[in-house]
Parts: structure tokens; C-alpha cells; sequence
């Protein structure tokens, strides 16, 4: 198991934004987590990361609890246009991270080497021909793609995701689902995508898990059995795929505070 979170609850003094939430994630899974907003999908994710210590509970990646952000751990957020340095070029933002002691082998290279790193997780989103452009010469869709190849070049144990397309438009969206796919497949990479899109938890997810009201903890769990390759039209055209969106949009919506801590 990659990632086991148990019983996590955090609090901001006297407001509990999440409660008791345990949940198990195998490698190599996609996994999809939405709830109303307001939720604490987003501090969910941040005590995963270890950007935020838990209040009471704990995470585990790779069978080392969470203290601090652990090595090999990727984070894209929705803010691309904050996440990507605009003096330094496209190449030299993926390879940023590659400069940390805590990347384990990919650390510590020379510059040729960091550079070829980059280039190639460029390759994996498709923009090998923008290395050298800066991130404000680039498209929001195709900066959020800079951001993802920044995450690949880590060769992340686990990606995090938090509402990562929820800044561009309609089409860019669904391009860069098929891409978060099809980089997950070719590079089995465990990835947990935090979203207020249900179709796109639906279209992305193996499994897609629901919280409640605020305080967020685990409603339900939703298996998606969906076939693969996926595909924009023919997948959201099965029968199944409605199915499956009406009963995460049932349950979302009828999700319920959670019950007071006591």
C-alpha cells in the first residue's frame, strides 16, 4: 500500500475542517476525492503532503509516517500562472526540484544530466519543442502542462492534485485529463486528484471517494469500472459513465455534515 491516511482530523482552533478520515491507496492507483465545498478537500491534501500537521490521526507513504513533506512526493495545484517562476525558462522550471538533497538518486546530477531529466518529462506532456520559452509565453493549459512535467521529473512515488484543471477552459480540461491517463499509465505513477468536477472524477478515477459536509470525513467510496483507454466521447457516452456520475452527484449532494467530535 502507498499511502495510508488513518483517522486524520485537523482543526484550525475552533473549527474542525476535517474529521476522522482513513483511506488506503494501492500503487499505481488513480484515486479521486470530491465532497461540497467548504469540505476540506484542500487541507485533506495538504496534511498528505505534510504542508500541514494533523491535529490528531496520521499518513503514511511507503510505510513511513508523514512528518514533514516527504522525498519523491509531486504537488500540482490549480494556480499555475503562481506555481511556475517567470524569469527562469520552461526547462529550468521542471528541473527545479531535481536541485533539492531530498530527491533521492535524481539529486545531486550535474547540470546536463538535470537538463535531460527535464527535457523528457517535457516530452511526457508534450511540450519538447518549449524548453526554452518562459512560462508567460505559453498558454494557461500549457503552462499547467509545465507544472505537471515539473512533477514527473521528481519521479514522484505519489502525485497530488488539487483541483489542478479547474482554472482553464472546457477543452484544455479534457485534453489535460486524457493527458493525467496517459502519463499515469505509461509511468505507473500513484495519483490522488482532488476535484469539484464530478464527470472528471468519474472519467479519471479508479475509485472515487466522497465527503461530507464540513467537517469533511469519508461518506463513500465509489468503484469505477470503467473500460481503457478512455476516451472524451465514447466513455461519457456509456451507459455506465452516467450511472456512475449520477450516484457520486447524488451522493455529494445529499452528503451530510459530519457528526461533532467528541
Amino acid at each position: 500500500m502507498v499511502l495510508e491516511v488513518a483517522s486524520l482530523t485537523r482543526a484550525f482552533g475552533d473549527h474542525l475542517a476535517i474529521a476522522d478520515i482513513s483511506m488506503r491507496i494501492a500503487d499505481g492507483e488513480l484515486v479521486t476525492i470530491v465532497g461540497p465545498s467548504g469540505c476540506g478537500k484542500s487541507t485533506l491534501l495538504r496534511c498528505i503532503a505534510g504542508l500541514l500537521p494533523p491535529t490528531s490521526g496520521q499518513v503514511v507513504l511507503n510505510g513511513v509516517q508523514v512528518t514533514r513533506v516527504p522525498d519523491r512526493l509531486a504537488v500540482v495545484f490549480q494556480d499555475y500562472s503562481r506555481s511556475l517562476y517567470p524569469w527562469l525558462s520552461v526547462a529550468a522550471n521542471v528541473a527545479l526540484p531535481l536541485l533539492s538533497k531530498t530527491q533521492g538518486s535524481r539529486a545531486g546530477r550535474n547540470r546536463a544530466a538535470r537538463r535531460a531529466i527535464a527535457l523528457g518529462a517535457l516530452e511526457s506532456v508534450g511540450l519538447a519543442g518549449f524548453a526554452g520559452r518562459y512560462p508567460w509565453q505559453l498558454s494557461g493549459g500549457m503552462q499547467q502542462r509545465v507544472a505537471i512535467a515539473r512533477a514527473l521529473a521528481c519521479d514522484p512515488v505519489l502525485l497530488l492534485m488539487d483541483e489542478p484543471f479547474g482554472a482553464v477552459d472546457a477543452q484544455t480540461r479534457e485534453d489535460l485529463e486524457d493527458l493525467l491517463l496517459r502519463v499515469r499509465a505509461e509511468r505507473h505513477i500513484t495519483t490522488l486528484l482532488v476535484t469539484h468536477d464530478i464527470d472528471e472524477s468519474v472519467y479519471t478515477g479508479d475509485r472515487v471517494i466522497v465527503l461530507t459536509k464540513g467537517p469533511g470525513r469519508v461518506l463513500a467510496e465509489v468503484a469505477v469500472g470503467l473500460p481503457a483507454p478512455r476516451d472524451q466521447i465514447t466513455t461519457r457516452e456509456l451507459r455506465e459513465f452516467a450511472r456512475l456520475r449520477a450516484e457520486v452527484s447524488r451522493l455529494v449532494r445529499g452528503a451530510p455534515a459530519a457528526a461533532p467530535q467528541g
